[in-house]
């Protein structure tokens, strides 16, 4: 029962952390309302060695509906644009980083999920907003999208080599 509670603890809090780095990201002013630079995916990035799959799809969730009530777009066409990218973001990572532990790098895992995320993202504007015209969107997302990703998994390969939280999550989850 111990245990149950400290894995609830720990998504709960890695769920605080994606919701504050949401409010962040919130502030910075965005040319499409759908464009994010992805921060509030770097707990789930950092996640990825030592949550279940379960875990990590609860977390996921956490952070989809936390941010809709916290932006306010719960009932709108943004939290749908949020809601599927965040998900295909997830699979992907999650799906790549069984595949290829060790051998990709939580960059690569997370360039994978942003441009999962980015692509889910396009689809769905053009054929519910955009329609054709989607697809003139697609350069500057996928090119700010892979940039954002390659620097937030810079920061996840540092964070998780260094932090003692995680090192002791890995050894709990061993």
């Amino acid at each position: 029962m111990k245990r149950a509670t400290e894995r609830y603890d720990t998504i709960a809090l890695l769920g605080a952390c994606a919701l504050f780095l949401s409010t962040l990201e919130f502030l910075i002013p965005k040319p499409i309302p759908f464009m994010r630079l992805g921060l509030a995916n770097l707990p789930i990035l950092v996640s990825l060695s030592f949550l279940s799959p379960g875990e990590i799809l609860l977390l996921t969730f956490v952070k989809i509906l936390g941010q809709g009530l916290i932006n306010g777009t719960l009932f709108s066409y943004v939290f749908l644009f949020s809601a599927a990218g965040s998900a295909a973001s997830a699979l992907v990572m999650m799906g790549t980083y069984r595949l290829f532990g060790g051998r990709m790098t939580l960059t690569g895992v997370s360039v994978l999920g942003a441009l999962a995320s980015n692509c889910v993202q396009l689809l769905i504007s053009r054929y519910l907003i955009f329609g054709e015209g989607a697809w003139l969107l697609a350069p500057p997302f996928l090119i700010i999208g892979t940039a954002s990703s390659i620097i937030l998994g810079l920061f996840a390969e540092r964070f998780a080599e260094t932090s003692r939280w995680i090192a002791g999550q890995r050894k709990g989850a061993a």
